[in-house]
């Protein structure tokens, strides 16, 4: 009885013990089920966030050598995985995040607002905890995974306490695992290499180019994770203010449906609203932007397409190389090559064979001074022997051997620095004494110091401001003209102005106090360095002559066109000489003719007098006034120019003859000159049928003749374009040019823009004392007339060649995708080389560019021992910072 009794007992315990497990069961498999459906949403949320994010890696690095440099690479790759880490691994992740983001603190930018800091250290903070939320999530998942697995074969076997057994060394093994996984970090390094080919991959490591030229690999996963949250939340700035208009364009952004963005461009980050963007003048071109393949890895990710579709901010500005792998049909503008006509067979010969040159596939060359007859005057085009040396004598009576013979091949010599050569005097300073040392030429000071040009005081070469036909002064002989023709109107109706045959420029220099830009130019001839001496006095001028070739400008470019005793003989040839003045003059406008011929009675000048007046009444040119300066003592002929072509149909004589319709009077570039005139436009939409808007409003109004039905350059509207342009250099210029490069502008004078568009990098510097050379390449989009238009002036170049100046004569080059741009028809190092001979020693360039272009141009001006201060890239474009050195190599040229 007892025995049956303890059975009895025994047996009832157990029946209460098999119902108690299974409702534990029961219970315990439904609160799973309900976990699991919890942890699969809230994981599957994170995940797809963490997919939206873009993963914009950022490796940052602040040198300490004595040129520091600031070195940037960003690459965007797929999002990785969500890694799975414990509690403490969060927590020091976090703390690494906020540890990272004061490190950073030091390259703010001091002008942000004070909560920004605040915001970013807030979103370091939640984007850690979310990470452990997510981990934490999946964690639990397994955990309960295996829960009721071992719950389920505890009931099959009624084994309660083999099933928590169980239970308990599973969970030990799970949570181990994610230990191993957490805290291992060479399986964290060696986890992006093991991934599988079809798998969104990212690049195992971050490169960045070191200022030794070496390469520094961040591959901690770790690391990349926390820096990708920090870049998120916009912790990278260097030097801007926030854009007032950021925030309302990433709410557009938000509201943009996500296919049409590029995949490998962060949801939350447009271009022109990052602090990217901000910290190198929002001015790198999101022009890489991937097609959808998800499966590129970031760091192979090309630019496959120029057509301009990629998603833009709305301040962003698509690369001029959309506009120039448009059709011809669709283009603006036609290019100075196509105007030309000119025969290119031998440059493009030349750019292929140079492709293979060594120099620029690895091998360093060795620079030598050049060993030329002009030493360190050297202008390659205007001092080639051996081509002028080829001319026959009627060559010499047109000044043709004053014009441009270039050689085959750019040189790859240095040119020398005269002895004694110091840092330029600064501007305004300048405009009144130079250095001798700089420029030790006194033959102008012999012939034209009783002139009051130039005269030589002690270590100085001074400039009292007058000229042959100004000896008292430029600015009493600047307001005798607009006194004399009321229409003049310096500063206000005219604005770009042409001096020919310019002398050391002091014309120009003082008009500047009238708030007019004068293009000077005279000739590389026995006058020695007068366009020199101007340059060097911070004067624009060019050397260039007028002889049997069109002037490098558009037709109906300039306001006014001025000769003072410039010696040309302007009747000759069929007026050849002035027909061309009358294609540069825009309608309208004056040529102001200061000379002999105007006011004395030598027969030599009476003979001059009566052709040119016959001249000038057959080109149906109104002589306005003469009027004579008694203080200088000289008289001036005032011509207008006609606003229609009724007295041109009226004429007797129809010599000159007008140009054929076929005769293009924009091309300009080595095109022969004809003696024939070309027709005033006079439709409402014709460029040249009105005058601009007075200045300043003309820089920032788009040209009335820009039409909405043509494309710019960037492939909007004409007329939007010009704005888009305009608002964005203005950006670029205010937010990174004039604060975060490191330029002194204190020692900034002449300034170049090697690759001008509409001219809005010089529109957006036209308050500084400063003044931009516009450049238009020939093979280019021909903008140069809206440059004009705007009240800036300009040239047309072929960088395949050298430029006519002087050497040292620019204190900053400024170089947008040119170098790009020319490597399809020439090699890169000559033209770097011709940047060395052109900037001053403490000079400057900065270069915008395909990152791979950068590096190239990187090592060349390393090589040429320039202080490369800045270099920067993201998403395949770079920004390159330089700064000349009074280094000259030790070994000569040998004689060719």
């Amino acid at each position: 009885m007892a025995g049956a009794g303890r059975s009895s007992r025994g047996g009832g315990k157990r029946g209460a013990a098999s119902a108690t497990a299974s409702a534990c069961v029961y219970y315990a498999t439904t609160g799973l089920l309900v976990a699991l459906c919890v942890a699969g949403a809230y994981f599957l949320t994170s995940t797809s966030a963490a997919s939206a994010d873009g993963d914009a890696v950022t490796a940052y690095r602040h040198t300490t050598r004595s040129s520091f440099a600031y070195e940037v690479t960003r690459e965007k790759a797929p999002p990785s995985p969500p890694r799975e880490v414990d509690a403490d691994d969060a927590q020091a992740g976090k703390a690494g995040v906020e540890s990272g983001a004061d490190e950073e603190g030091a390259l703010d930018d001091p002008h942000a607002k004070p909560d920004d800091r605040d915001h970013q250290h807030a979103s370091d903070e939640v984007s850690s905890e979310e990470e452990s939320k997510s981990s934490a999530a999946v964690a639990m998942k397994g955990e309960r995974s295996e829960e009721g697995d071992h719950a389920a074969a505890g009931e099959a076997n009624a084994e309660d306490t083999a099933a928590t057994s169980a239970h308990g060394r599973e969970e030990d093994k799970g949570q181990e695992a994610v230990r191993e996984e957490s805290h291992d970090p060479q399986e964290q390094e060696q986890q992006p290499q093991l991934q599988m080919p079809h798998e969104e991959t990212r690049a195992a490591a971050v490169e960045e180019k070191s200022l030794d030229g070496g390469i520094e690999e961040e591959s901690n996963a770790g690391q990349r994770q926390r820096e990708e949250e920090q870049a998120a939340a916009g912790s990278l700035r260097l030097e801007v203010q926030e854009d007032p208009q950021t925030e309302g364009d990433e709410r557009m952004e938000q509201h943009q449906p996500e296919e049409e963005r590029g995949n490998d461009q962060p949801q939350s980050e447009e271009y022109g609203n990052t602090s990217m963007s901000d910290a190198v003048g929002e001015a790198f071109r999101n022009r890489d932007t991937d097609d959808g393949d998800g499966d590129k890895p970031a760091v192979s990710q090309r630019k496959e397409d120029v057509d301009g579709n990629a998603s833009q901010g709305d301040h962003s500005v698509v690369d001029s190389l959309v506009g120039e792998a448009r059709t011809e049909e669709q283009k603006a503008w036609s290019t100075q090559a196509d105007q030309s006509h000119r025969e290119k067979d031998r440059r493009e010969d030349n750019a292929a064979s140079n492709e293979n040159d060594s120099n620029g596939a690895g091998e360093e060359h060795e620079w030598r001074v050049c060993n030329v007859k002009a030493g360190a005057d050297y202008i390659p085009c205007l001092d080639n022997e051996k081509a002028i040396k080829k001319l026959r004598p009627e060559n010499y009576r047109r000044y043709e051997h004053r014009e441009r013979h270039c050689p085959d091949e750019g040189p790859t010599c240095l040119v020398a620095l005269p002895s004694g050569y110091r840092r330029p005097v600064e501007w305004p300073k300048s405009r009144d004494r130079i250095w001798y040392s700089n420029v030790p030429h006194t033959k102008l000071v012999a012939v034209k110091g009783h002139q009051n040009w130039v005269k030589v005081s002690g270590r100085y070469l001074t400039f009292p401001g007058g000229g042959t036909q100004f000896i008292h002064g430029a600015l009493h002989y600047i307001d005798f003209l607009q006194q004399s023709v009321r229409g003049i109107a310096w500063g206000k109706h005219t604005r770009v102005v042409l001096d020919v045959g310019c002398g050391v420029a002091s014309f120009g220099g003082y008009l500047f106090e009238r708030d007019v830009v004068t293009m000077s130019f005279a000739p590389k001839d026995e006058h020695e360095a007068q366009v020199q001496m101007a340059l060097e006095r911070g004067i624009p001028a060019i050397s260039a002559v007028m002889g049997s070739k069109r002037l490098p400008f558009p037709s109906k470019a300039f306001d006014l066109v001025h000769c003072a005793r410039c010696r040309v003989p302007w009747h000759a040839d069929g007026g050849a000489l002035l027909l061309e003045l009358n294609r540069v003059l825009r309608p309208g406008g004056f040529f102001v003719w200061s000379a002999t011929p105007v006011y004395q009675k030598l027969t030599e000048d009476v003979e001059i007098w009566k052709a040119m007046s016959a001249l000038t009444k057959s080109m149906c040119w109104e002589l306005v006034s003469i009027k004579k300066d008694r203080l200088n003592g000289v008289g001036v002929a005032f011509y207008h120019k006609p606003t229609s072509n009724e007295c041109y149909e009226t004429r007797r004589r129809r010599q000159p003859p007008m140009c054929s319709d076929d005769n293009d009077a924009n091309a300009a570039w080595y095109i022969r000159l004809n003696s024939c005139m070309h027709r005033v436009p006079t439709g409402p939409s014709e460029r040249g049928a009105r005058w601009p808007a007075e200045w300043p409003r003309r820089v920032r109004t788009p040209p009335y003749w820009l039409n909405s039905s043509q494309a710019g350059v960037y492939g909007k509207p004409a007329p939007e374009d010009f704005t888009v342009d305009y608002e964005h250099w203005r950006r670029v210029v205010d937010r990174s040019y004039l604060n975060g490069l490191g330029v002194d502008w204190s020692t900034v004078r002449n300034v170049m823009d090697m690759r001008a568009a509409y001219g809005g990098f010089a529109a957006a510097l036209r308050d500084k004392k400063i003044w931009v050379m516009n450049v238009v390449n020939v093979d280019a989009p021909d903008t140069l007339p809206i440059i004009f238009e705007r009240g800036l002036f300009g040239i047309y170049h072929d960088w395949c060649e050298s430029f006519s100046t002087y050497p040292r004569t620019y204190d900053l080059l400024h170089a947008d995708h040119l170098f790009s741009k020319i490597k399809d028809r020439c090699a890169v190092m000559p033209v770097v080389v011709e940047v060395d001979r052109i900037v001053r020693p403490g000079g400057s360039i900065i270069v915008r560019d395909e990152s791979s272009t950068i590096g190239e141009v990187e090592k060349h001006l390393r090589s040429l021992h320039w202080d490369v201060r800045l270099t920067l890239s993201k998403n395949e474009e770079g920004v390159l910072y330089a700064v000349k050195s009074d280094w000259r190599p030790e070994l000569l040229e040998e004689p060719s």
